[in-house]
């Protein structure tokens, strides 16, 4: 694409960032139960799995992305501190990004968590 036609397209994209402490230790730590959790969270906000990746680090801890067609949902996670970093990035319509953040703070059950949100532009 020529630099004057992509100055034309407008971009936009809805990121949210969530900060969960409080979070039950053993759930943080285990790689397949987050990556089911992760894409049920996405498929009930009505977004499209592509594909899911989890990694479970030694001693502890899990790092995860899943890609959706419309963007992608990651978890880093502090099993022994009970906190997970996670970040919803979306773009398009036809889902609801809230959703899928809420499904998610519904399984993980933090104690306590900040939600924030980010509109992602190219303007």
């Amino acid at each position: 694409m020529a630099p004057e036609q992509a100055q034309r397209v407008r971009v936009e994209g809805r990121h949210l960032l969530l900060d969960l402490r409080g979070c039950e230790q053993g759930l943080l730590a285990q790689s397949e139960q987050l990556d089911r959790l992760f894409c049920a969270a996405v498929r009930k906000g009505g977004a499209t799995v592509v594909s899911s990746h989890f990694h479970q680090f030694e001693p502890h801890g899990v790092s995860g992305v899943v890609v959706l067609a419309e963007s992608h949902v990651t978890v880093h996670t502090w099993p022994e501190a009970g906190y997970a970093a996670v970040d919803v990035f979306t773009c398009g319509s036809g889902f609801d990004p809230g959703a899928i953040a809420d499904a998610i703070l519904e399984a993980l059950k933090p104690a306590d968590s900040t939600r924030r949100h980010l509109t992602r532009s190219s303007e």
